[in-house]
């Protein structure tokens, strides 16, 4: 067991965390929700692409099979629902707790034009605004923007576009709303967080990140804090280089870094991360990570391996 960030911010390390049935694997996990009931969904790239668990651990159930191709984000609406975003098939599902899809956005195997700005080609993340009911998605691979659509699914708004400048992405990968209905968005290649209004008017960027790839924000009192996964370097030359990552970084809404929680370099150790892909914190607080620790290093290790691809950080 390992301790890891500081102040208000520190965890531990929850050791067998989950504890899976004989014969089933993760493979890796691409993104976790929790939901009203603290059950924790995760979003895996194996034979079993959600798969549920209580918040000690228990398996709860299975689903989705041959319904996803590759699954990349997963968030849980206030009302319980489920919305899923396949990376793969350029779609995003909403899908009741029990796996029944109820929902489907795009269209499955027929993307948008590559960087034509409308919706979807390899989209990574969808979220609902509790204020509106409306959605946002990121979409990201493909394309480099942020749309918004109605409770019924028509899209009102996008916004976004390839390049650096303040309101364009380089890979938009995650999505959070604070109280205010600010949306939060981890603009992972640009090493940046940006933050919109709903109508899509940029407010603030923070930039003292290494690939934002994940995004969580939790409600503490009159505050919110704001989580950040970020992936660390890749590189030869850098994957070894100190305070880049793979962490997870906490800053106030006003940017303000107050602390990190792990600090790299990849590994497998107990509190190390290999690539924090997906956040989620249940209702005492707790955090769960996952990570697509497969796809970028256990299929390249001699003989590949899977590797961990899930973390429970405990608040002490």
């Amino acid at each position: 067991m390992a301790v890891l960030g500081a102040g208000a911010f520190r965890f531990e390390t929850v050791p067998d965390w989950p504890r899976l049935p004989a014969g089933m694997g993760l493979k890796e996990v691409a993104a976790v929700a929790v939901d009203r009931e603290d059950r924790v969904f995760l979003f895996t790239r194996g034979d079993h692409p959600i798969m549920v668990f209580d918040r000690d651990g228990s398996f709860l159930s299975s689903w989705g099979e041959g319904i996803f191709s590759a699954p990349h984000g997963a968030s849980s609406a206030a009302d319980g629902s489920l919305w899923l975003v396949d990376e793969g098939d350029h779609t995003v599902r909403r899908c009741s707790v029990e796996g029944k899809v109820e929902r489907e956005i795009g269209t499955p195997n027929a993307p948008a034009a590559f960087h034509s700005g409308a919706p979807f080609n390899r989209p990574t993340h969808a979220v609902v605004d509790p204020g509106t009911g409306e959605l946002y998605v990121s979409d990201g691979y493909g394309n480099a923007r942020v749309h918004r659509f109605d409770q019924d699914g028509r899209r009102l708004a996008s916004w976004g576009g390839s390049g650096t400048d303040p309101g364009e992405f380089n890979l938009p990968h995650n999505l959070a709303l604070d109280r205010d209905g600010r949306l939060y968005v981890a603009d992972r290649e640009n090493h940046r967080v940006q933050i919109f209004d709903r109508s899509g008017r940029v407010l603030d960027q923070w930039v003292n990140m290494h690939r934002a790839c994940a995004l969580w924000i939790e409600a503490d009192g009159p505050r919110d804090h704001v989580y950040v996964s970020e992936l660390g370097p890749t590189y030869p030359f850098n994957k070894e280089a100190p305070g880049l990552g793979p962490r997870i970084s906490v800053y106030t809404t006003a940017g303000d870094c107050v602390a990190r929680i792990g600090n790299g370099p990849a590994g497998e150790g107990d509190g190390d991360f290999i690539t924090p892909h997906g956040l989620a914190m249940d209702s005492r607080g707790d955090l769960y990570v996952g990570e697509t620790s497969w796809s970028t290093t256990g299929r390249y290790l001699d003989p590949p391996r899977e590797l961990r691809s899930l973390q429970k950080l405990r608040r002490c």
